[in-house]
Order: C-alpha cells, then structure tokens, then sequence
C-alpha cells in the first residue's frame, strides 16, 4: 500500500498542471480589461519600440578626437602697444587646436615692467597702510604683486598710503574695458573636426563631409540645412546661436560651449549618421544675475635690452573661450534587448488581468459568486455522486 502511494506520488511529478478559466459575463469589467491591454501594448509599441528602440543594442561609449583651428587678422593701434597686427598665432591660447580654446578680443598692456621699488597698487587692500609698520619687510602682499620693503608710500601726513614692494614695477593700472579691441573678431572663422568611434560596433566617422573637391573647406560654411557637413564656422554666428551678440561678449569676455551630439541608428546605415550642434553661453546664469560674469586672465611677453636687462610686457586680456564637447550614441538591432522587452509586456498583460481579477472578485457586488465560482474546495467525505451531481451544475451555470 505503502509503495502504491509512494509511486503515485512520484509519477504526479510528471503531471501537466493548467490553469482553469472562467468567462465572466461582465461588461465593465470587460471594458477595464480591454482599456488595460490597449495601453500595455501602447507603451510597447510606441514608446518601447519606435521611440526608445527597445529592440537595438546601444553603445554610449564614444570615442572621440577634436581638432582647431582659427583663421583671421585683425589690427589694434592703443597708446601703450602701438600699432599691431594679430593672426592665429597671438589670439589663440592654446595654439596646438584643441577642444578648449580661448580667442582674444580685448586687451590691456602695461609695457617695460622691470623688476625693482614701487608703490602697490590701491586695488590691493593687503597694500594700504598708515604709517611704515603697516608694512612689515619682507612680507609677501596677499593678492598683490610683490613683497613689502618697509616703508609706507603716502602722498601726505595725513593721508592714509600704499607699501613700497619689490616686484614688477610700474605695476599694472586700473583698466575698465568700453569696447573690444579686436572688433572684427566676429568675423573669424573655426574649423572643429571631429573624429568619433563606436567600438562595440567598429563603426566611425567624421563630421567633415566625404568628398574629393579639394576647396570644400575653402568657400563653405556651417548651415544645418544647406551645409550640414561644413565644420567651419564664424565665430559670430557661434555667439548669434548660443542666444547673445558677440560684440557684447568680446568687450569683457565669456564661455561658448559647443555641444557635437551623434545619435546614431545603425539599423538605417552609415548615411543616416549625422552630428548635431548645440550652442550655449557657460559663464552666466540664466535664473540669477551675478558679479562674476566674462572671462580674463593675463599673460607676458619676456625680452632683454641691449645693456642685457630683462623687461617683459604684461597683458590683461579678454575674449571667448569655447568648450567642444562630443556626446552621442549607437544603436544596432539586437535578439536580446528585443527578448527582453517582449518577454516584459507579456508579464505587464498579466499583471493587467491580476487587476481585473481583483476588481472582479472583491470589488464588484456579485463577488461571492465569482469566487465561488473561481475557487472550489475538495473534501474526501464527500461520496463521489455529489462531486457529479456539482460538476453538472457547475457545468449548466457556465452555459448558460
């Protein structure tokens, strides 16, 4: 008896179980259930698939390289540099072309600083004094530009001065930039080449167009409609892009970033590859005004005189800087993502008829009678023509 029971059980491991299902004649809940399905397979199809390409593979981890190079002369004639004439070499910095660069557009000089004894200069607040010991010997200025001698320089007894310092004397004056020296900047041109790469595809490109007419790059410029494969661009168009005139920008300075966005559907070949520009201002806020808007810093020129004295000449400038930045993606057709997604709707269907049974079973008022229905309870006392007798009503009341 014993071992007939143990082989029945063993034998039911091999058994098919199915589910048991029951057609409920309920139109609000038919309705709720449709509505579910229709916006499950929504989602797949729309949103899953057409829009965010459920179906490819992607590949975010781009490669890229970026190369400069600024074109352009302008011509400045101040009281302090005399007449001069800038190309590329003097406004760029760094001149190597890469993905940051600053573009000079207004400039102060102080020329023929030489080092030996000056007053510091009243900007410095490290650098007033009253009397000489407001000016310790020795003592490097905080944010100033040498270190103090000893002696407290004032233009009278009773006036308050500034410390004497060894340093890079005269040293530089009060400047408030009115308008951009090299005015015409606007006017100069950027040639941005980049080079992107997509190893899990070994897919590249590049965004200078593919063609053997020699003075392409020559007579064309940037245009997302005409030119969309021209990567030279004029510096105030950049600006006019980002939102801002460059002239504003040039008087004091500022940041241009430009954005390079590949979004690459691989499915439709290499054609349908193309960048896309993006252009804003970095240095302001667009929500809060703030003092620390432009963008300057300074810089010099060494050179010795005929007696062999070492002089240099120092620059305040101003100008844009541009920030290059390359982003993008790929994507390639793909079983597994595919799989994937399908295999997630089917379980969101389910999830979708769940909510249905429970609205059915608990929240409608012939609930009682649908789990009764839904749920049946076994009891071994029960004589096998009862169990008959059920499954014949059971039988009627779903035909019927």
């Amino acid at each position: 008896m014993a071992a007939s029971s143990f082989k029945g059980r063993f034998l039911s491991l091999f058994d098919y179980k199915t589910e048991k299902y029951i057609v409920a004649k309920n139109k609000k809940v038919g309705v709720l259930y449709r509505l579910i399905q229709l916006s499950i397979f929504g989602y797949i199809i729309g949103w899953v698939f057409l829009s965010k390409k459920g179906y490819q593979e992607t590949d975010e981890a781009i490669q890229s390289s970026v190369i400069t190079k600024l074109k352009g002369v302008s011509v400045t004639n101040t009281t302090e540099s005399g007449l001069l004439v800038w190309g590329p070499e003097d406004y760029v910095i760094p001149p190597q072309g890469e993905a940051v660069l600053f573009v000079i557009t207004n400039f102060f000089e102080t020329p023929n600083q030489k080092v030996g004894h000056c007053p510091e200069s009243p900007k410095v607040l490290g650098g007033h004094c009253h009397d000489d010991q407001d000016c310790k010997e020795g003592t490097m200025v905080v944010a100033g530009n040498g270190i103090m001698t000893g002696r407290c320089l004032k233009e009278n007894d009773n006036s308050s001065g500034t410390c004497e310092i060894y340093g890079w004397c005269p040293i530089e004056r009060k400047f408030k930039p009115q308008e951009p020296l090299l005015a015409n900047a606007e006017n100069f041109t950027i040639y941005i080449k980049n080079f992107i790469q997509f190893p899990k595809f070994t897919f590249s490109k590049s965004n200078v167009l593919d063609t053997t007419d020699n003075s392409y790059l020559k007579k064309c410029r940037y245009d997302e409609e005409l030119h969309p494969y021209c990567p030279i661009f004029r510096l105030g168009d950049i600006t006019r892009r980002a939102g801002y005139n460059f002239q504003d920008i040039a008087t004091f300075g500022g940041s241009i970033g430009i954005m390079i966005e590949w979004d690459c559907d691989l499915d439709k070949g290499y054609a349908n590859c193309h960048p896309q520009y993006h252009f804003t201002r970095l240095d302001i806020s667009v929500s809060k005004k703030t003092i620390a808007t432009g963008f300057n810093f300074r810089h010099t020129r060494y050179f010795k005189n005929a007696a062999g004295e070492t002089y240099r000449s120092l620059f305040k400038v101003y100008g844009v800087r541009f920030n290059i930045m390359v982003h993008g993606k790929a994507g390639m057709f793909s079983i597994i993502p595919t799989a994937i997604n399908v295999a997630s709707g089917l379980a969101l269907l389910g999830a979708g008829a769940f909510f249905c049974d429970m609205v059915l079973l608990y929240l409608m008022k012939k609930g009682t009678s649908y789990r009764e229905r839904k749920f049946e309870g076994s009891s071994s006392k029960k004589s096998s023509a009862d169990n008959s007798v059920e499954d014949r009503k059971e039988q009627e009341n779903l035909t019927s």
